[in-house]
């Protein structure tokens, strides 16, 4: 289901509702736990929710929230005791899910009703939660399709946002394949594809990390509790929100570029999870983010027409030193062959075509201005 994330801007009021609807959101999952949680048996997802009207006689407060809120409260319950259930018949060593403590609820979903988009022709539209108001929301961009549900996420650094997800119809014309690409992913360069572009890894956990150790530092000092401390927070998860936003940017844009210019793209099918276990390496393969950048491209090539061809990784650098200026080049030339079943190898080495910096992905859009 394609969503659309949007920020909007509640009023004081406004969003002293939104915390109550996410406090009385965590104490009916809390309520709901602490009956059924360690039981053999499930209660079905429906049983669970005719209980709903009992719990609102006995708290009458759980009436200022839309029903369809507490009903996903509980649907996300249900999700979450039967995944737990399915562990232990598998044979894996599982405890019992935990009670949500104070603040840990972070959002809330409106289904099916209880909301609607109001165009109001200036820079900020309306989004009418129902029990909440008209809340100021940024559209920046159409959405296309039949809203089915909005997900109300707060953010650490407080703000928050509206995800609108919709249902529409995508025609994907597949089309015969012309260009191919192989794509070989790496810690110095980002990744080295077959056509000879080299993309710089901006290292952006890196580059942050020396600011990030200077706020932990100041939070760490303040007293527990004081609105300095609070203050303090709130810089520190600006922080690391700015540190993914520029990575999520990076990674849109460089796997849409792909996407657009090639009809089967191949890469390798990396265990990520047992990569992370070299401790030497563990960071710096989690900041260049290959898992995300690979499912990016898997889930836009197929809502395009296009093809992401997944090859076993083993022996795609075989024989090749490190200081090879051409070593990446030449492993992303075996996985586009082995992914495209073309057994024909470089006739001669051929010197990159293009280096191309993170800021003109980051600015541009493209690898190529």
């Amino acid at each position: 289901m394609p969503s659309y994330k949007f920020r909007i801007y509640p009023s004081k009021e406004q969003e002293g509702r939104l915390f109550e609807t996410l406090e009385l959101c965590r104490q009916t999952y809390n309520y709901f736990l602490a009956e059924w949680n360690g039981r053999g048996k499930i209660p079905s997802r429906i049983k669970l929710q005719s209980q709903l009207p009992k719990l609102k006689k006995e708290k009458p407060e759980l009436n200022r929230v839309y029903s369809k809120v507490l009903q996903m409260v509980l649907h996300q319950l249900y999700s979450n005791l039967k995944a737990l259930s399915q562990l232990k018949k598998n044979g894996k060593k599982v405890g019992r899910l935990r009670f949500k403590g104070k603040g840990w609820f972070k959002t809330f979903v409106y289904n099916q009703s209880g909301f609607k988009l109001i165009k109001t022709g200036k820079r900020l539209d309306l989004l009418h939660l129902s029990k909440i108001g008209d809340i100021p929301i940024r559209v920046h961009r159409p959405v296309e399709g039949r809203i089915k549900q909005v997900i109300v996420k707060r953010h650490n650094s407080g703000k928050w946002f509206a995800c609108v997800c919709v249902e529409k119809e995508v025609n994907v014309v597949q089309r015969e394949p012309k260009n191919v690409v192989g794509l070989d992913v790496g810690i110095k360069h980002f990744l080295t594809d077959s056509d000879g572009r080299q993309i710089e890894n901006p290292r952006f956990y890196e580059k942050t990390l020396r600011r990030i150790r200077v706020l932990q530092h100041w939070l760490s000092r303040k007293r527990k509790g004081s609105k300095n401390r609070e203050k303090q927070r709130i810089k520190l998860a600006k922080a690391y929100e700015r540190l993914i936003n520029q990575r999520n940017d990076f990674l849109h844009k460089l796997s849409r570029f792909y996407v657009n210019n090639y009809d089967v793209i191949c890469v390798e099918n990396l265990n990520i999870k047992n990569m992370v276990r070299n401790h030497n390496l563990a960071q710096k393969i989690l900041d260049a983010s290959w898992g995300k950048f690979l499912q990016m491209l898997s889930y836009k090539a197929e809502n395009a027409g296009r093809t992401v061809v997944k090859v076993n990784p083993r022996g795609t650098s075989e024989g090749l030193s490190y200081e090879n200026p051409y070593k990446d080049w030449i492993s992303a030339m075996r996985i586009k062959m082995r992914g495209w079943n073309n057994p024909k190898t470089p006739a001669k080495m051929k010197p990159l075509l293009a280096y191309v910096p993170a800021s003109l992905i980051v600015e541009a859009g493209s690898p190529l201005r």
